[in-house]
């Protein structure tokens, strides 16, 4: 739900927000209800959904709706004003930095926040609050929008926390380098004096890619991190807490060790090993958190200190049915017959293509052998989803979870992630008439024959 940009290809992974939410997410016509936008406004920015975002038409039809309604509800004395007073003292600690940075970037040409002038970059206080006063109204506008996305949010999760749907987010571990966070806390992350990168993050060669992940962002300092007492990271899980019932906890394995990869390097290759927080982190989430609601991502280059790191805090791993059927099938953890309670399994992730298009297009002639030897029936593109999803439904892994793509039998194209890719990534969306065609009868049929709720 954070906000994403265009220099980071809308990547979900890279938003330069740990706390605020995607303002392009807020409903217009929730608007509309609460006579901050007309009818006409509605009818006037509508545009035929496609099979893509098309992100900066987006933002030039959201940006267009939300000035008229921000400017609606200045000229009312509105209910809406006390409540948006207190959001502004409640969120202060991270959203008065957000309203600075956002509005800072807009001023700066949308340059990263190192390249602006010194002042700024090295937040001059006396600097900061002379921009403050001179710019009060841009910056109020800013946390109003925060405002309406958390308004907008809550309410929508009651409305599912009542039908005893639950909203299990994701918390990608690391945080944009041009963001509000760095650029407000800089002491956690792996900078220079001169606030340059020393290392970032990424992950050694694996599956996806010979020479690794870059991923650019900053490692932390976990040492002064520590000193705090994870400060940022509670505050962080806090929020996240407020939008979601769970959180896949992305990446986990960072939290036993990650992979830090000199500033300088082009790849993700001349990288090391080095020890991340493990259970001295967790141990103060238990203090923090009456329980801890957390899924672990343990999937990738995983060593026995990240299993027993998961286990010793009896956090949920995944099984991913993808990565079942190779050569050493018999052996594999993602074998159905490999499966344990507590667990969460899947056909794919966002980062797998869909169950069609992997069985088209990335599973070889052995996957194919294997996958007919394991279920004793002729596997096909026509049946390859029924079988994988009802495989998943009849897992002893606690929960199980089948992308709407696989659901609703999508081939490659509906793809969301090609990890390291530059394809046209996050893009995929769901139409109104593929929601409308989404095997409901089948959907019951499956869970009440697997006795999953």
């Amino acid at each position: 739900l954070n906000p994403t940009g265009q220099a980071d290809a809308y990547s979900p992974y890279s938003s330069y927000s740990s706390h605020a939410g995607n303002i392009f997410l807020i409903s217009p016509e929730l608007l509309f209800n609460e006579d901050l936008l007309t009818e006409d406004d509605l009818k006037a920015a509508y545009v035929t959904e496609g099979a893509r975002v098309d992100f900066k038409a987006v933002e030039q039809n959201k940006n267009s709706l939300l000035n008229k309604a921000w400017n609606n509800f200045n000229a009312k004395d509105s209910i809406l004003r006390s409540q948006f007073n207190q959001f502004c003292q409640k969120e202060a600690f991270w959203l008065d930095d957000y309203a600075l940075y956002s509005v800072l970037k807009q001023l700066n040409n949308n340059q990263p926040w190192y390249t602006w002038p010194n002042e700024f970059k090295f937040r001059d206080q006396t600097a900061l609050s002379d921009f403050t006063k001179q710019h009060a109204n841009e910056l109020e506008k800013i946390k109003w929008l925060q405002y309406i996305f958390s308004k907008q949010w809550q309410a929508l999760k009651a409305y599912c926390n009542q039908l005893n749907i639950k909203l299990f987010g994701d918390l990608p571990f690391y945080i944009s380098y041009d963001s509000v966070d760095v650029w407000a806390n800089p002491e956690i992350f792996s900078l220079n004096e001169n606030l340059e990168l020393k290392s970032v993050c990424g992950v050694p060669p694996d599956y996806f890619n010979e020479s690794g992940q870059r991923w650019g962002m900053p490692v932390f300092e976990w040492n002064k991190l520590k000193a705090t007492n994870y400060d940022w990271w509670i505050k962080r899980i806090r929020k996240n807490l407020e939008w979601y019932d769970l959180l896949r906890l992305d990446h986990f394995r960072a939290f036993a060790a990650y992979w830090e990869i000199p500033a300088e390097e082009k790849t993700a290759v001349n990288g090391k090993w080095v020890n991340g927080p493990g259970s001295d982190f967790f141990e103060v989430l238990k203090t923090e958190f009456e329980k801890l609601p957390f899924v672990a991502e343990d999937l990738g280059d995983i060593d026995e200190n990240v299993y027993t790191l998961r286990n010793n805090f009896n956090l949920p791993g995944m099984k991913v049915l993808q990565f079942a059927f190779g050569d050493d099938m018999p052996q594999s953890a993602y074998a159905p017959h490999h499966h344990a309670p507590n667990y969460f399994v899947y056909t794919g992730t966002h980062d797998n293509n869909t169950t069609l298009g992997w069985y088209r297009n990335d599973a070889d002639a052995l996957v194919h052998q294997q996958l007919k030897k394991y279920m004793s029936i002729k596997i096909t593109e026509e049946n390859i989803n029924k079988v994988l999803i009802k495989t998943a439904f009849s897992s002893v892994c606690k929960t199980a979870i089948i992308p709407i793509q696989d659901w609703l039998n999508l081939d490659e194209s509906s793809r969301m992630n090609t990890p390291a890719g530059n394809g046209d990534n996050w893009t995929w969306r769901l139409t109104n008439q593929q929601l409308a065609n989404i095997p409901k009868k089948k959907i019951k049929k499956w869970t009440l024959l697997y006795d999953r709720d």
